[in-house]
């Protein structure tokens, strides 16, 4: 069960941050620079979930994604991280997803300073298992900005499950994990491409049956995968019974038609739920010269969809991240969106895009210039 949840209006974030600005159609390029929030507003608090159901959904359909507090992009200053989370709760966030994998226990560790001066029942908080971390004295070459001390090596075994969540709780300082996600078992996954299917196959005789065991035993709410392929989470709900899935980059404005054909209603017909990760593309759709998490250049079609959408959006009044928000937001089985943010300006933005009503020729529009599909779920028009 969960409390009563309070929000706090756009506005209460602040006239200056939320007030109407000429539109940035260049690329932003310094780390935490923000597009700001255009078009009227209409709402006045985050969107929620309504409580019951078989399975379990988090009430916030809007959360913070910990990717970025694990200095993914560029080192984030332990004030600015405090910071990023304060106004998430301020803005009326309740959903915190992170990973032992975001800096190698760094983001855990600062959700969890944070939210451990929280009530407990008023968030959820998602975490993830598959990597387990040891101390060392010399650090993997890793991704992250400057990473604390720890190895990490692969286990989605039973006890490396049990194993992970504890090692998540200790790092969090908190006494339970609402929802637990199956990490990175996926082909795209470079360390280990064609190598998933034996990951798989160790998970679903091992981390399956013990997240199923957990949930019965009211350890958690919630199990599920969190990838950024579609191809195992429509395997893992041929071999076993979980209730919700991140999916990353796999919804989003630009790209949604395989998702929409899919993986949705097979998820749907199971009566199982989505988290959009990265519903901005890693920042691509708020302005940022780079596409999903890899190193590659931005492909070329992206940018011309990106760029024809702006000339779209803008011509309505809004903001591309405002509609590439309240898009990833409105499928059915879309049960909460998680955009990064790695600075309290970024969050408070996306707070204040959630309550733009966006006119519904902006969606017309969109469908006519081929960038959102035929069949694509919008929100109700302004």
């Amino acid at each position: 069960m969960h409390s009563r949840r309070t929000f706090l209006s756009a506005a209460a974030l602040g006239a200056a941050t939320l007030a109407a600005a000429p539109m940035m159609a260049h690329a932003q390029t310094t780390p935490g620079d923000v597009l700001p929030t255009q078009g009227p507003r209409g709402r006045a608090a985050l969107p929620t979930n309504p409580r019951g159901g078989r399975r379990y959904r988090p009430v916030s359909r809007v959360g913070l994604g910990g990717a970025p507090l694990g200095n993914n992009w560029a080192v984030v200053a332990e004030d600015d991280a405090q910071a990023t989370l304060q106004a998430a709760w301020d803005g009326g966030m309740r959903l915190f997803d992170t990973s032992p994998w975001y800096g190698l226990g760094r983001s855990e560790r600062r959700f969890g300073h944070f939210l451990g001066q929280q009530p407990r029942e008023e968030y959820a908080i998602s975490t993830k298992v598959g990597r387990l971390l040891s101390a060392t004295r010399q650090t993997p070459k890793v991704s992250w900005k400057d990473p604390p001390p720890f190895d990490y090596r692969y286990d989605y075994s039973a006890a490396g499950t049990r194993r992970s969540i504890e090692d998540s709780l200790q790092r969090l300082g908190i006494d339970a994990i609402d929802i637990v996600l199956i990490h990175d078992l996926s082909p795209d996954n470079g360390d280990m491409k064609d190598r998933w299917t034996e990951y798989f196959e160790q998970a679903r005789t091992g981390a399956f049956v013990e997240l199923t065991k957990m949930r019965e035993e009211g350890l958690i709410k919630a199990w599920g995968m969190g990838v950024n392929t579609p191809e195992p989470a429509l395997r893992a709900i041929e071999v076993s019974d979980p209730d919700i899935f991140l999916l990353a980059c796999q919804y989003s404005l630009l790209d949604h038609q395989r998702a929409l054909d899919e993986t949705f209603p097979k998820l749907a017909a199971k009566d199982i739920s989505v988290i959009v990760g990265s519903p901005l593309l890693a920042g691509f759709l708020a302005g940022r010269d780079r596409y999903l998490y890899g190193a590659q250049p931005v492909p070329a079609d992206a940018e011309q969809k990106r760029a024809k959408a702006e000339e779209i959006v803008r011509r309505h009044g809004v903001d591309l991240r405002t509609v590439a928000l309240q898009f990833a937001n409105a499928p059915e089985v879309v049960s909460a969106i998680v955009p990064g943010a790695r600075n309290a300006r970024q969050v408070q933005e996306n707070v204040a895009s959630m309550s733009v009503a966006i006119p519904g020729g902006v969606w017309d529009d969109l469908r006519q210039a081929g960038i959102i599909a035929a069949n694509a779920p919008v929100p109700r028009a302004a």
